[in-house]
């Protein structure tokens, strides 16, 4: 029997589901342990558990940003190769989505409200540079993983001593998003210029904030 080719509407209608699952669903069980398991949990505050989790937070708004992202950029991308790299980096990302879901409840918090809406944004994107093409779509990754790292490293700072569990997690992510901006860039992906990624860094600080509280 013959593989049924999807129509334009099947695909909008699995990014659809896709979508739901992301911002309303439990995340996917992560490919690998989360390195929290690794670490014992330490003596917080009220204060620092409330900040900590408003840090964890914003990570996880940001991993719903990039699944949102990458996934838009895949629908639209010209290439197969590129396509298939698009959907390799948003596999790799579930393991972060997953581990910030987990700390959180480990924080007796929640994920941000917002998601919804970071979701829908960052789909368009994503969906609209893939249209234009596959190097600003690989450009466009690149630039919003150095994004993601710099405020993965501020986290670094700012988390509490104390909270080893959640600074495992983000020393992972920073790790693994720094090699997906150097593997977009390897890839023919654009380099961005200093004013377009002054732009993307005052939307990100908007997010941020909104997100902490939120």
């Amino acid at each position: 029997m013959s593989q049924r080719t999807l129509t334009v509407f099947d695909k909008l209608l699995t990014e659809f589901d896709a979508g739901l699952r992301t911002v309303a669903a439990r995340a996917p069980t992560p490919t690998r342990p989360s390195p929290a398991q690794a670490r014992d949990e330490g003596e917080l505050s009220e204060q620092q558990r409330r900040h900590a989790a408003g840090l964890m937070r914003v990570n996880h708004s940001g991993e719903v940003c990039a699944q949102a992202l990458y996934r838009g950029q895949a629908l639209t991308a010209k290439l197969p190769e590129v396509r298939a790299e698009m959907e390799h980096a948003a596999d790799e990302e579930i393991d972060h989505l997953a581990w910030c879901e987990q700390r959180l409840h480990q924080l007796d918090s929640h994920t941000s409200v917002l998601n919804p809406l970071w979701y829908g944004m960052s789909f368009a994107i994503g969906a609209g540079a893939g249209l234009i093409s596959d190097r600003l779509s690989l450009g466009f990754v690149a630039a919003t993983e150095d994004q993601v790292c710099k405020h993965l490293e501020s986290h670094q700072q700012q988390l509490p001593a104390e909270d080893a569990k959640s600074r495992a997690v983000v020393d992972q992510m920073l790790e693994d998003e720094a090699r997906h901006s150097h593997a977009a860039l390897e890839a023919g992906g654009l380099a961005f210029p200093g004013p377009v990624k002054a732009v993307m860094t005052a939307v990100s600080k908007a997010m941020t904030k909104t997100s902490y509280r939120l």
